[in-house]
């Protein structure tokens, strides 16, 4: 057989393979998708010679990739029954770091016909040399007599001779590199390790990828005894699920997808199947979970859709293409018309990527509105899980999203006794109603309990209420709704006070003006004012705010870690026909220690009502006493 001297890479050096091995790729186990996928090209160069040449006869069964691992001799085989190469495609394909075959065949056959050619750079046969010590590939190409092996032990250079091969194809076999304290080169000849990498990345692969499995069978008549044997098998799924017709498949398919490819331990309230062939080509199919994940609201949660190219793993979690507000979604995109980087592991981030990402969001949106319309029980499932984080959306990016997300949002209504629409609110609005009123608290019964609520209420007005942290900050940065302006019962200003009442609060704040100033001195800084009260009916005090920060959102921001403490400015409001405002008036005029004591006990039970704490335990509980003696 003939043979040639060992040749270098042609105008490449030793450093640009270094860097190619050591820096273009994140995982080693990356390789084996590479040379799969190359495979599976050389098989559709066949299928397109087929296209235009009436001698050749496709038949699809024929065709197929094989991995075949050796423990002892530590080599793996990869091997086709593609269209091979002949001694110049060697030459040029791999005695040329980054030339690609593929590339070049694709622009020569101009292929249009819903298959595509994976490989793009010529660079993923090199990442064989990751775990391989020697890399040696038989070759014998449709038409040739002859065949060639082709064989390089790195940066070093290359051997080409003449080799008998029975059949067309290529063979590919990796001289796997010893262990060291860094790498485990082993698991790259294990049965189970194989299997996982190739449906990890080459589950869809149009072609069988087979290997020789390990079967075990009992010994007749023994207990514990097995015979074991070798038995062919076909490791990848082939035909994807989102390539088939929407109408062959029912939601059983669509929840088997789900569990197998592990986007959650629930069934899926609902899924989305996307098929877009227009400027862009590409296939998604994405759920709606029912449950939340664990670790969702943690800095260990990872957004992000599979994202395939051409059937292809390319990446586990493709971040850019869901927006932050709906990162609950989980599944996949599969497109031939990405621009993906020379490794083919990361996206180059470009106008394809981010149409994609914008049908997505809208698709999402549009089927958690049918949900909303058409199932709503379900949608009240889904809201009580993923609700806080369309909440974040609205808050998040300045509001730039709250157009989006506020008819998706629903709160608690007084009224109904049950979550309820923005857009429902507003279309119960009596005429006469200003705004749209809301309450903040720890809970719906705490909230039911507020003295805040009281005139409110007593109007027939809705109020709706917010037990979450987000909750007052996006309705902050929502503002309105429908033109309505949102305000809390807390507010200075209800909007609600007759022209009859306001002259009344008036005198009554002119004839005791020297009490409440005298009040909001004993108190200090603690409240930025003291004053008759508007709101309240039956309850002696209460605290109302002024500003964009309420009582709520101090608790929240807090707890905060970063806590800047800053303050709601509070207003202690006293409810002037309530008989404690005759006993503080009393004690006003004749005994200034009681008032002192009264104004004091007035002020932690506003801040008790809000939930708030006592700021001085020890000098509330005397204060008490005192009453009490």
């Amino acid at each position: 057989m003939g043979t040639t001297a060992k040749k270098e890479f042609k105008a490449e050096s030793k450093r640009l393979l270094e860097m190619m091995i050591n820096s273009i790729y994140s995982q080693k186990e990356i390789f084996l998708r590479e040379l799969i996928s190359n495979a599976s090209d050389a098989i559709d160069k066949i299928y397109y010679k087929a296209l235009t040449d009436d001698t050749l006869n496709f038949d699809k069964e024929s065709y197929y990739i094989k991995v075949e691992a050796d423990k002892e001799d530590r080599t793996l085989k990869i091997s086709d029954t593609g269209i091979g190469m002949t001694k110049e495609e060697l030459e040029i394909n791999l005695g040329t770091i980054a030339k690609s075959g593929s590339f070049a065949f694709k622009n020569e056959n101009e292929i249009k016909d819903g298959h595509d050619i994976i490989g793009q750079f010529g660079v993923g046969f090199y990442s064989a040399f990751m775990v391989a010590d020697v890399v040696t590939v038989v070759s014998k190409a449709l038409g040739s007599d002859v065949a060639y092996k082709w064989e390089s032990d790195g940066a070093d250079g290359y051997t080409i001779e003449t080799v008998h091969k029975d059949s067309v194809g290529t063979e590919i076999t990796i001289k796997i590199k010893e262990n060291t304290e860094e790498d485990t080169f082993d698991e790259y000849l294990e049965e189970y390790r194989l299997k996982a990498i190739i449906k990890k990345y080459s589950d869809f692969i149009r072609y069988p990828i087979k290997m020789d499995v390990t079967k075990r069978e009992p010994k007749e008549g023994t207990d514990n005894e097995y015979t074991e044997y070798q038995e062919e098998q076909i490791i990848n799924s082939m035909v994807p699920i989102w390539r088939k017709n929407k109408n062959e498949l029912t939601t059983e398919d669509y929840e088997n997808f789900y569990k197998e490819k592990h986007y959650g331990f629930d069934k899926p309230l609902k899924h989305i199947h996307i098929s877009v062939d227009g400027a862009i080509r590409y296939n998604a199919i994405l759920y709606i979970p029912e449950n939340i994940p664990f670790d969702y609201y943690s800095k260990e949660f990872e957004k992000g859709l599979e994202l395939y190219s051409n059937g292809v793993l390319i990446m586990d979690k493709c971040a850019d293409l869901l927006p932050d507000y709906f990162s609950f979604v989980k599944g996949m995109v599969d497109s031939e018309d990405l621009s993906l980087n020379i490794s083919r592991e990361m996206l180059q981030h470009d106008r394809q990527l981010k149409l994609i990402a914008k049908n997505i969001k809208n698709k999402i949106k549009s089927q958690l509105q049918t949900l909303l319309k058409d199932e709503r029980e379900k949608y009240e499932t889904f809201f009580k899980s993923f609700g806080r984080q369309l909440k974040y959306g609205v808050y998040s990016d300045f509001g730039s999203n709250k157009e989006t997300l506020q008819e998706l949002l629903l709160f608690y209504s007084s009224k109904e006794k049950q979550l309820v629409t923005l857009d429902e609110y507003v279309s119960r609005m009596p005429e006469e109603q200003k705004y749209i009123y809301y309450a903040a608290g720890e809970s719906y019964e705490r909230i039911e309990r507020l003295p805040q609520t009281e005139l409110v209420l007593d109007k027939g007005y809705e109020i709706l209420y917010f037990t979450e942290d987000i909750d007052e900050f996006a309705i902050k940065m929502l503002m309105n709704f429908k033109e309505k302006e949102f305000r809390s019962v807390s507010s200075g200003d209800l909007g609600l006070e007759a022209e009859e009442g306001k002259d009344e609060t008036t005198t009554e704040e002119q004839d005791n003006k020297e009490l409440f100033e005298k009040m909001k001195t004993i108190l200090q800084d603690k409240v930025k004012d003291v004053r008759v009260s508007k709101r309240l009916k039956s309850h002696p005090v209460c605290l109302a705010t002024e500003g964009d920060v309420t009582i709520e959102m101090e608790k929240v921001l807090k707890a905060m870690p970063d806590n800047q403490n800053i303050k709601a400015d509070k207003i202690l409001e006293i409810n002037s026909n309530h008989n404690v405002f005759q006993s503080l008036k009393a004690a006003y005029d004749h005994d200034a220690e009681k008032f002192n004591l009264y104004t004091n006990l007035l002020y932690n039970q506003a801040r008790l009502i809000e939930g708030l704490p006592v700021e001085d335990p020890v000098e509330f509980t005397n204060h008490v006493c005192k009453i009490m003696v």
